[in-house]
């Protein structure tokens, strides 16, 4: 029996429910068509918009405070991982590792430490602030209905007293129930009347003290964080000292054409091709005007002198005169002398310089074209010069072996396909001066050993 007596109060809880869902139901409806009025209350409607505005700001802050916190996280990860690699490189004999790895020990607490902080003073705190707004969310919901109550009811007795046949009995059931509608609604709206201006106003200090906990919680973690980080820096700097001796080898980049380029050198197109004819003109008579022979000035002033004795020879390119008073005297001497010179003469021609004076006329013995102007004799195709900065030691037939301070002219690649990355051609300025050919020096080097100069 007492179990058919409790589902009976239930069903009976369940029908009233149900009841005054429809009676708000049927009261919303009518009161959007505009058949009844609305109990308004502006004051309190302000209210509810700030309340959801500091809801929503108070979730926005809370969400951003964990983004933080879970960079903070991976920040310490992250350093907690490449202190182990210092670790792991520091080798035990070198100074300072115990220092080192105290520091990387204090700086993984450190950071432990800034994060446990920034949840107790922060997180903690937000997370109790907003603990608040779904209690109050819901009694504002509450408030609502029982608004739509009162107003129900207070229809509901306004119909039966304007109605042409009164029944009293029914008037003051009505009454009755709009007056205890009345007082809950009045209680649910006194109390949050006084409850949502005062939480609205306590975002202020809620606010400040939030982030005067973070900024002052940063501001240590970074204060103590540099005094490690100088250590280390310190601890470093007195490695450095001791082994800075030790000097980073420089290495060329690995060549995918080495081969290839070996074998094309080895085997040149001249090797087989025929010999060409000399299609040289055969020299004019003495006398042509047509007789413009080069001649070349020696910069080594001893040499110069051993081909010709008691010739004045220019001090400097840049004395073109000197250079054409030499030019004259070379080529009186040279018709001065006798048949049997002739191969004294073009010996000592041939130790003259590799600067080249401008040609001048066999007739009147005057240099034609700019006067005094000259030329670097330079391989074909040259393009810049390059200093080697490190030795480098080839590995390969058509590599040249450099030593730090040699010059070398850069030449462009026949086959522009042979050509690796960080790698060029061209002759040491030494060898081309010697040889003047390129087939017999010239060679590929790493470009990272070498710095442009010209």
């Amino acid at each position: 029996m007492a179990e058919m007596g409790s589902k009976g109060v239930t069903a009976g809880k369940f029908a009233s429910n149900m009841q005054k869902k429809l009676t708000r139901a049927q009261e919303k409806v009518l009161q959007k068509l505009g058949k009844a009025d609305e109990t308004k209350d502006e004051q309190f409607e302000q209210c509810v918009q700030n309340f959801n505005k500091q809801l929503n700001e108070g979730t926005r802050l809370q969400k951003d405070l964990r983004t933080y916190l879970a960079s903070v996280k991976a920040m310490h990860e992250a350093s907690k991982k490449l202190n182990e690699c210092l670790q792991e490189v520091y080798e035990p004999d070198w100074p300072g590792r115990d220092e080192a790895n105290k520091i990387a020990e204090n700086n993984d607490l450190l950071w432990m430490d800034y994060h446990q902080k920034l949840v107790d003073q922060a997180l903690l705190t937000m997370d109790t602030y907003l603990g608040q707004f779904p209690d109050i969310k819901s009694r504002i919901a509450k408030r609502g209905r029982k608004l739509v109550d009162y107003d129900s009811a207070r229809h509901h007795y306004e119909s039966l007293q304007t109605a042409k046949k009164k029944d009293e009995a029914k008037i003051a059931k009505a009454e009755e129930e709009l007056v205890k509608a009345q007082k809950v609604f009045e209680e649910m709206n006194v109390d949050l009347q006084e409850e949502l201006p005062s939480l609205w106003n306590s975002r202020v200090g809620f606010y400040v003290n939030t982030f005067q906990s973070i900024a002052g919680l940063e501001e240590n973690f970074h204060r103590e964080m540099s005094k490690l980080n100088q250590s280390l820096n310190d601890v470093l700097v007195s490695l450095e000292k001791q082994h800075g001796s030790n000097t980073f080898t420089v290495k060329a980049q690995p060549r995918k054409k080495a081969k290839l380029f070996s074998r094309l050198r080895r085997k040149k197109p001249s090797d087989n091709a025929p010999a060409k004819e000399n299609k040289s003109p055969s020299p004019p008579p003495d006398g042509s005007p047509a007789a413009t022979p080069e001649v070349r000035v020696n910069h080594e002033p001893e040499l110069a002198a051993a081909a010709t004795p008691g010739a004045a020879l220019p001090k400097s390119p840049s004395q073109p005169a000197e250079a054409s008073e030499v030019a004259a005297g070379i080529q009186s001497a040279a018709g001065a002398q006798e048949p049997g010179d002739t191969a004294a003469g073009e010996a000592a021609s041939n130790s003259l310089p590799a600067v080249v004076v401008e040609t001048f006329s066999a007739v009147n013995g005057t240099v034609e074209g700019s006067s005094g102007a000259v030329r670097v004799d330079l391989p074909p195709g040259f393009m810049f010069k390059v200093q080697a900065q490190h030795d480098y030691a080839a590995t390969d037939t058509d590599e040249l072996q450099l030593k730090a301070g040699d010059v070398v002219l850069v030449i462009p690649f026949q086959n522009p396909e042979e050509q690796d990355e960080g790698w060029l051609m061209g002759v040491k300025e030494s060898d081309w001066n010697q040889h003047k050919e390129l087939d017999k020096c010239q060679g590929v080097f790493p470009e990272n050993f070498t710095e442009r100069v010209q």
